[in-house]
């Protein structure tokens, strides 16, 4: 048998259930949603407001950026820098180093506060006044300062955490010193009359610690557009130091991306320099004796055969001079890298006239591993396992340099060697000159040589001032970050208030819900319906009127009155039409669910609309019908079962003379083989064959005793009933499976103590409902006038 309807009309039913629940507990929405607007209020009202300012930059190519410049600088081989792909620079610009520099730039060691009523504000570039902090002295970090503008002259400074608890006034510029502290306040522009009375909270700041709190707000990444675009972004409470600290923080990226590609040019110029300082004199005096000898000689020129000897051994002295410098050079490279000393910045090559491409390879992935891993130690620590590869990386080209290196300077020697014979095979022929001759061509010889050396060096130099003034920083900025720009990140009122309603309701509703579900008691007669195919026969109104067992009589015009009508009209439709006398039991499961509180009244209205009805009370192990109607019960049904009383001596007559009731009796030892004796079966024959119209049969509980089941089937109607809030869900199982099983037949179900909800029926949603305007009934739904009680009842669901 099919006990539950489909599955989306339990979902529809589950929505409308839920709907009326919440309703019901209006209340509790109301307060919640008044408490969420008042949280989120405060919350909007007294947040520190969060602000997130952007800016943009884009990495150039030297390549492209330079033009044909490029191809220039190549040949003079002083592209410095290498080309930073766009991983490398966010990890430069969000570096520790970085950040910490662009804090000192911008002097945020000091932070202002203007001190408020609630909560406190900080101040940027609009702060009265300003303080001079000591560097020479200690300072306190992170201690509130308060000061409090007196005058134009004078402040009161109060440091309640110095070791003095100091509270002073001081005029402005003088200086302050304790043991904590070293400083002078000074006014600023801002300062205006109105700045008087006023107090500011001043607290000086730790670098470090700045610095990572700047990083975690400091956001670098990638553009969502293809190139090298990168975005930045930072967040702050004071929107003027947050673009401040962005366009800074590009402004030192930019400078020191631009030094580094210079340091090289540097290097090289210091170079030069040094040995045209050496060669300088040396030319001097060449060129001083040049011109006395010819003075003192009257020599112009040489003979045709002198100046061929000069030529040739003036070719020859160029050629060793510039091996000189090359072998200076090499062993330049060589002091450097066995001293470890600044080995990334060795001088390229081919700015000295060196042209193998060994070493300038060499040279450039030497510099190009040193940059890399100065990028990786901003993030990572020795340890880490990139690091350690870069360092073996850069051991292995340093071996390698060192091996090149000492091969070059052995090939120099060599080659200079070979020149220096060549260089006195010359000067053998010039000694066949005259002596005269001979002398001017040694003078002319020394001064053309280093005045060949000096002509290459400047030359060199004029190279590195082309190369260092086109270097251009790999950074440029796209768009800059300003405050017309700035986004408002929190408090977002609006979507406050947005979540604060959700987080209302979802609070109460999910609580509700949660207790719903978790309840194990039948409260709906859609959960009966649902779960069950038996037909429902009524539902009993709650009985508000606790000291009357029997309302239907007293309270013609009541809910609970007429709910019993209502059963009495249903009856009609469950029991045959063409009998004379029928039987109705009363039973539930277990004691306290209200089934004689029913049957003595279903009877009672029965008996009102002129209709003979006997009450019988079969439950003989725990009678209760005496104790309700109030009346002593010394026979009952158990004397005459035992055959001590005849069936006319057990009727009790009441009030009415359409009601009679036969009681229990003295319980007896064994109320089971009572019910299912003969005597019992006759018994139930001679009472049909008295003048009743309808006999109701009071059973014990079939939960807990089978006695029930035994009288079921003398009965044309068995009522089963449940009660609301009360009743365990599992108990329809055990009923379904009662009437799956033939075990009771013509059963079916009333549902006892329905709670009335004002304007809505039964409960929220279940059963017939009245509504307390319609001025046909004398008892209203009760509303607690007393807030307070109100309160409790509704906290623990009592309408």
């Amino acid at each position: 048998m099919n006990y539950a309807t489909n599955s989306n009309e339990e979902e529809n039913i589950n929505i409308q259930k839920y709907f009326f629940l919440f309703i019901k507990n209006w209340f509790w929405f109301t307060t919640a949603i008044v408490i969420a607007f008042v949280i989120v209020f405060l919350v909007n009202r007294y947040s520190s407001p969060v602000y997130e300012a952007k800016n943009t930059v884009i990495i150039t190519e030297k390549e492209a950026a330079m033009g044909a410049m490029g191809t220039i600088m190549k040949e003079f081989g002083s592209l410095s820098g290498k080309s930073q792909n766009i991983e490398n620079y966010i990890g430069i610009l969000q570096s520790y180093t970085l950040v910490k520099q662009t804090l000192e730039r911008l002097d945020y060691r000091v932070s202002y506060f203007h001190k408020g009523r609630v909560n406190n504000v900080e101040v940027f570039n609009r702060c009265p006044i300003r303080i001079e902090l000591d560097t020479s002295h200690m300072q306190v970090e992170y201690e509130n300062m308060y000061i409090s503008i007196l005058s134009e002259t004078e402040y009161l400074l109060d440091i309640p955490r110095d070791s003095n608890a100091v509270t002073k006034k001081l005029l402005f510029n003088q200086k302050y010193e304790s043991e904590n502290y070293a400083f002078s306040v000074s006014k600023t522009d801002a300062f205006d009359i109105e700045s008087i009375k006023e107090t500011y909270i001043v607290r000086v700041n730790n670098y470090n610690r700045l610095t990572k709190q700047y990083l975690k707000e400091l956001q670098v990444e990638a553009s969502f557009r293809k190139g090298t675009i990168i975005d930045l972004t930072s967040r702050g409470t004071v929107p003027e130091k947050v673009v401040s600290f962005l366009n800074t923080l590009i402004d030192v990226a930019i400078e020191n991306d631009l030094e580094e590609k210079n340091l090289t040019s540097y290097k090289t110029l210091e170079f030069i320099d040094n040995q045209l300082m050496n060669i300088v004199d040396s030319l001097n005096y060449a060129e001083q004796n040049l011109e006395t000898f010819r003075s003192d000689n009257k020599i112009i020129d040489l003979s045709i055969e002198g100046s061929g000897l000069f030529k040739k051994i003036e070719d020859l002295q160029a050629k060793k001079s510039i091996l000189d410098i090359r072998i200076k050079y090499y062993e330049y490279i060589l002091e450097t890298i066995q001293k470890n000393s600044n080995v990334q910045d060795i001088i390229t090559p081919s700015v000295i006239g060196v042209q193998d491409p060994t070493l300038n390879s060499l040279i450039n992935q030497l510099s190009a591993l040193y940059a890399e891993k100065q990028i990786v130690e901003y993030s990572a620590t020795g340890d880490n396992p990139g690091l350690k590869l870069i360092n073996i990386r850069i051991r292995t080209t340093i071996d390698a340099i060192i091996d090149n290196v000492q091969n070059l300077i052995t090939s120099a020697k060599i080659e200079a060697k070979e020149i220096a014979k060549e260089i006195d095979l010359v000067d053998s022929d010039i000694k066949k000159l005259p002596k005269t001759e001979r002398e001017f061509i040694n003078i002319q010889r020394r001064f053309e040589l280093n005045n060949n050396i000096y002509n290459f060096l400047l030359q060199k130099s004029a190279e590195v001032g082309i190369t260092k003034a086109a270097n251009m920083p790999d950074l440029k900025f796209i768009d800059m970050a300003y405050i017309e720009n700035v986004e408002k990140k929190s408090p977002k009122n609006v979507l406050n208030y947005i979540i604060g309603l959700f987080f209302a309701c979802l609070l109460p509703g999910g609580f509700f819900i949660l207790r719903d579900l978790l309840n194990n008691r039948i409260i709906e007669r859609e959960e009966i319906e649902q779960k069950s195919s038996i037909p429902i026969l009524g539902s009993v109104a709650h009985n508000k009127y606790k000291d009357e067992f029997i309302p239907v009589r007293k309270y013609l015009k009541s809910f609970i009155t007429e709910s019993f009508r209502t059963i009495r009209t249903n009856l009609s439709f469950f029991l045959p039409a063409d009998k004379k006398t029928t039987i109705i039991t009363f039973t539930s499961t277990i004691s306290g669910e209200g089934k004689t509180y029913c049957a003595i009244n279903l009877a009672s209205i029965i008996a009102m609309n002129n209709k003979r009805v006997l009450l019988v009370g079969l439950d003989l192990r725990k009678p209760k019908l005496h104790e309700m109607l109030k009346k002593n019960s010394p026979i009952g049904i158990s004397n005459y079962l035992v055959n001590r009383n005849t069936i006319d001596e057990i009727i009790v007559k009441t009030e009415d003379p359409n009601f009679d009731i036969i009681f229990s009796g003295p319980p007896p030892p064994n109320p089971l083989e009572l019910i299912e004796s003969e005597k019992f079966e006759e018994f139930v024959d001679k009472v049909k064959s008295l003048d009743y119209d309808m006999i109701v049969f009071d059973t014990p509980p079939i939960g807990l005793v089978a006695d029930g089941l035994s009288v079921a089937k003398y009965a044309d109607l068995n009522v089963f009933v449940i009660r609301q809030n009360y009743t365990h869900k599992n108990t329809l199982k055990f009923i379904n499976d009662i009437y799956s099983e033939n075990k009771v037949n013509d059963l079916c179900l009333l549902i006892n103590d329905v709670k009335m909800i004002n304007n809505y029926g039964y409960r929220y949603g279940g059963a017939y409902g009245h509504g307390q305007k319609e001025g046909y009934y004398d008892d209203e739904i009760e509303v607690e006038k007393n807030i307070l009680k109100r309160f409790i009842n509704i906290a623990l669901n009592k309408q």
